[in-house]
């Protein structure tokens, strides 16, 4: 929305600066953009006063002025027919940039002739088209800014133009005079009156107008038929109000009706009476006719579109743009005048569908004041009467205003309580009075331009907006006890964020990804099934929930390795789900490591990640979280994870904490992952919550008995694991057993074939008393026993 300074005036008497004004439109909620002020490139110009003028001796269209300056006397040679001695010029001195021929005015020579300047004309200061001579002011003193000058004498050429963003809610500032109303409530000055004019009814119209059964989207039309209309070029001050707004003045009949819509923000639209065939009936379209608009270009109606059509067929699409066929011209002598409200929804349908943007539709879909229709016809009509001449028919009227009549009770109190701000009750009486609304006792009744207040919170968001938001001021909510407040974070959302950090403390880059994979990716991981399935996706990229947080860590391995990036440490802390109701879903943590576990040097530290990376990884994490240090190792992983390179972190059989290990090869050059790579998943809601709850941490349990180690081998058959003989070992006294460790693996010799020892070390940590040598062999016997029956393995002798 744009307007001028001289425009704003009209409707607020305000001294208020530019300045001024843009900082209370911004802080009110209509936020300028953009201003443009004329005299800004202008303040380099001076007055001057040409004492002497001789013909240059060696041009004959070239002539040697004497011009006085506020430095003195200057000789500038000018080739202008009007440049001659006793005038008052406009001097552009050496070091001046002239925007109408893009140059700055340096001391040159012209045929032998030294020039000191420039006197200007109007189109090299981008003031109008007129080049035929340089300016010559009738007053004015020299050394005079030209600006100042045209400040005092002619301030339509240095009227600022400002340009504010309109939300969608606030259509009523889509008027020139909805915005002087906001300003005049803030307190920048007092709003003028629009003045109501009354245009005497004449003859019967000969063209009637009528609304259609299926036309549910036209709500009323007034309209005037004015005959013996003179249509030329509009009044200066027409021409000049539209051109500061970028408008390109056309004829009187279209100015005026374009000056309306920025004016008061009512859309018209005159059609030429003599082009029309019979009566107009405004109706929804049937789809696939053909209307030539007034943008030259042919469009076919939509399915019910709302359309104006003669005996002829569509001659006009309703509250968007009017049609070719009746548009009027300079032969034009008899008008139709239209001042119509309609349905906002359907407009905005019929434009999009159309693709047509203009001022009318712009205005129409947001809405626009129902309680100015039949007035506005009448002003707009009295201002063709004024420019055009003619003589008014009756009211044409068809429909009826729709009643948008409302009440709200104000709260004064809930000013408070909503926005934070103490103001007086009478402030938000005055102030809601100021910008429209009607108070009866506590009832605000709403203005009719004003559709986005719709409750009793509006009020008082309007009530706080001219107040200026800017007066609240930070203040720390009150406590609701005394004391040391209670954790606001629950026992997951704690670990989740420990989780966080400690991945990034390790090392690890966090990722966030989006929560939709395709199916390929998902069924990788166990998804990609219906349950899953996205009713209306993004993209087939993104059909299903995904079922695990590697897919995303993956993708993203693979976009960085395909831009150079090989070595690559990537967690992620969020949700994954194993179906599609609320409530199916569970919290995760995944780390993925790719590559080596740094740069080449020249010592060769460097190598290749392994699980063991991924276990140290998810182990303290794990720990970082409050789970257990006494955990099971376990195999059975999902079949995404290498058969014989990974671990289940687990308490029992059945209680997982999480898996660390290589991930299968299949699954990598599925999603184009190149090798090695391991990674940890972890299920934080799956560890025991703590019995005991408390802000800090416990006290250190420090042993103060000796722990007692003892080597066990063990000869087993060669495929059992390592891990089955530790995690029996383990279970023999898990109170006084600390950790078991292996130490030695020895294979053929004297053990002949199929046969390997294992070594362990069995560490015993006492608590309450010291162990005796029978307690010490009560737990080693137990440890041989549970191993035997876990592994058929025997004591090796």
């Amino acid at each position: 929305m744009k307007f001028t300074l001289s425009w704003l005036k009209d409707h607020l008497d305000t001294t208020a600066s530019v300045a001024e004004i843009a900082e209370a439109l911004t802080d009110l909620g209509l936020e300028v953009e953009w201003i443009e002020s004329p005299a800004d490139r202008l303040t380099d110009f001076t007055l001057g006063y040409v004492t002497a003028a001789e013909q240059h001796p060696d041009a004959d269209r070239l002539r040697v002025c004497t011009v006085a300056t506020d430095e003195g006397e200057k000789q500038i040679i000018c080739g202008a027919p009007n440049a001659r001695e006793g005038i008052t010029v406009v001097v552009a001195k050496p070091g001046t940039y002239v925007p109408g021929i893009d140059t700055e005015i340096k001391v040159g020579k012209i045929r032998g002739v030294e020039s000191h300047g420039m006197m200007a004309s109007e189109r090299e200061l981008e003031l109008s088209d007129e080049h035929d001579g340089i300016i010559e002011l009738p007053s004015g003193e020299v050394g005079q800014r030209f600006s100042d000058w045209l400040a005092e004498n002619d301030p339509a050429k240095v009227d600022p133009v400002i340009e504010i963003a309109i939300t969608p809610n606030r259509p009523d500032a889509l008027g020139v005079h909805g915005i002087a109303r906001d300003l005049a409530a803030r307190g920048l000055g007092t709003l003028k009156p629009l003045k109501e004019e009354t245009v005497e009814s004449g003859f019967p119209s000969p063209v009637g107008v009528s609304i259609a059964a299926d036309a549910d989207g036209a709500k009323v039309f007034h309209g005037r038929y004015i005959r013996g209309v003179k249509n030329g070029p509009s009044p200066q001050w027409l021409q000049e109000r539209l051109k500061a707004i970028g408008l390109r003045p056309i004829s009187a009949l279209v100015d005026i009706t374009n000056f309306f819509t920025f004016d008061r923000n009512r859309p018209l639209h005159v059609f030429d009476a003599g082009k029309i065939k019979g009566d107009l009936t405004i109706h929804a379209a049937q789809g696939g006719e053909q209307l030539e608009a007034l943008d030259e270009r042919t469009y076919a109606m939509p399915e019910g579109a709302l359309v104006f059509s003669d005996d002829t067929g569509v001659v006009s699409l309703a509250g968007i743009m009017g049609g070719e066929a009746t548009g009027c011209t300079e032969e034009t002598t008899d008008v139709l005048l239209e001042c119509a409200y309609w349905d906002h929804v359907r407009i905005a349908h019929t434009g999009r569908a159309l693709k047509i943007n203009s001022d009318a539709r712009y205005r129409n879909e947001r809405g626009i004041d129902p309680g100015y229709n039949r007035q506005g016809l009448d002003d707009a009509a009295a201002m063709i009467l004024a420019l055009c001449g003619g003589e008014p028919s009756e009211v044409i009227e068809a429909g009826a205003v729709p009643d948008v009549s409302r009440a709200y009770r104000l709260d004064t109190d809930r000013v408070q309580s909503l926005v934070g701000m103490e103001i007086p009750a009478e402030s938000q009486r005055a102030t809601l009075e100021a910008l429209g609304f009607r108070l009866d006792r506590d009832m605000a009744h709403v203005p009719t331009w004003r559709p986005d207040v719709m409750g009793e919170a509006d009020l008082v968001e309007e009530v706080a907006r001219v107040a200026s938001l800017t007066r609240l001021e930070g203040t720390p909510l009150p406590r609701s006890t005394t004391g040391v407040p209670a954790p606001i974070l629950t026992q997951i959302q704690v670990r989740e964020r420990t989780a966080r950090r400690t991945c990034a403390a390790l090392g690890y880059n966090e990722c966030v990804t989006y929560s939709f994979i395709d199916a390929a990716a998902a069924a990788l991981f166990g998804g990609g099934d219906d349950a899953t399935m996205l009713e209306n996706p993004i993209s087939s990229e993104m059909s299903h929930m995904r079922p695990a947080l590697l897919p995303g860590l993956l993708q993203a391995a693979a976009r960085n390795q395909a831009r150079g990036n090989a070595d690559l440490a990537l967690f992620e802390v969020g949700p994954a789900f194993h179906g599609g109701e609320p409530g199916q879903q569970h919290l995760l943590v995944s780390g993925l490591l790719v590559g080596r576990t740094g740069p080449k040097d020249v010592h060769g530290a460097n190598r290749a990640v392994d699980l063991y990376d991924a276990k140290a990884d998810a182990e303290a994490v794990l720990g970082a979280i409050g789970a257990p240090a006494k955990v099971q190792i376990l195999r059975g992983a999902s079949e995404w994870w290498h058969p014989g390179r990974h671990g289940m972190i687990c308490l029992g059989p059945k209680k997982v904490l999480g898996v660390f290990g290589e991930l299968h090869p299949r699954v990598l050059e599925a999603l184009d992952v190149k090798g090695p790579a391991v990674a940890f998943t972890l299920w934080p809601e799956e560890i025991p919550l703590p019995r005991k709850t408390a802000s800090g941490r416990p006290a250190l349990q420090a042993a103060t008995l000796q722990a007692v180690e003892r080597d066990f081998a063990f000869v087993v058959d060669s495929d059992v694991e390592a891990l089955t003989l530790v995690n029996a070992a383990q279970g023999a006294d898990k109170a006084l057993i600390e950790e078991v460790r292996v130490f030695d693996q020895f294979e053929g010799g004297s053990l002949g074939e199929g046969k390997k020892s294992l070594a362990i070390t069995v560490r015993l940590q006492p608590t309450d008393r010291t162990l005796k040598d029978e307690d010490i062999e009560a737990v080693g016997e137990k440890v041989v026993e549970k191993v035997r029956n876990a592994t058929g393995g025997t004591l090796r002798g």
